[in-house]
């Protein structure tokens, strides 16, 4: 109750910010010309903010997506407030293995650091986990995004130890206050708590591992290995 009451008032948390800061003062004074990122979902809504922020403080902006002509729209306005902004475009369904394997050459071939990753949208389909909290018996679609959610924070923790990740947000990416933090979940600009299934390491590792083997099977399809 009280941390939603916070939210409401938009009461600054420890870190000088809380739920009525904008991306814009949270990232003030962040000179970053020398970062990459690259985010998903940056044809809209939050993460089209995010592509906007992060290139105004000199970011170098990757943004795959599955419709080009929004994207192209979406850097005609960040280039519009800022003429110096590198944007870059890149086709992508997320739910094809074979257009994520792509991107993947593409970004690589360019032989650019990757500073900062912001996966801002997921599959429609969703994440299945089979867990006490499944939807056993059938497909809802708020089980799924829920579901999704859950995979992604697991997956951003284990990235952590295992590949010390960046984080989604754009104090998170630039903010000098919490330089060398990761791992951690943030929620208005202040590290938040997670639900403790979202904390669990042995079930974070035990999807990671199970991602990766899901990927490299599907990678040893025929169809796939001239990719």
């Amino acid at each position: 109750m009280k941390e939603t009451l916070r939210y409401l008032a938009g009461i600054a948390g420890p870190s000088g910010y809380g739920s009525k800061s904008t991306a814009e003062q949270v990232t003030q004074g962040s000179v970053a010309s020398h970062l990459t990122a690259i985010i998903t979902g940056a044809t809209s809504g939050i993460g089209a903010e995010t592509a906007r922020v992060l290139a105004k403080r000199g970011v170098r902006v990757v943004i795959p997506a599955r419709d080009l002509k929004r994207a192209a729209e979406v850097k005609e306005g960040i280039q519009r407030e800022s003429p110096n902004a590198e944007v870059l475009l890149f086709e992508i369904d997320l739910s094809s293995l074979v257009s994520v394997q792509r991107f993947c050459h593409q970004f690589l071939a360019l032989g650019l650091p990757l500073n900062i990753l912001m996966p801002l949208s997921i599959d429609r389909n969703g994440i299945r986990k089979d867990d006490r909290n499944s939807c056993r018996d059938s497909y809802n679609g708020t089980c799924a995004y829920a579901q999704s959610k859950l995979a992604t924070i697991m997956h951003a923790k284990e990235m952590s130890r295992q590949l010390k990740g960046a984080s989604t947000t754009c104090y998170a990416a630039l903010s000098p206050q919490i330089e060398g933090v990761s791992g951690k979940y943030f929620a208005d600009c202040n590290e938040s708590n997670c639900s403790a299934l979202a904390n669990d390491e042995s079930e974070a590792t035990k999807l990671w591992k199970q991602t990766r083997a899901l990927i490299h099977r599907r990678l040893r399809q025929p169809s796939l290995k001239h990719l």
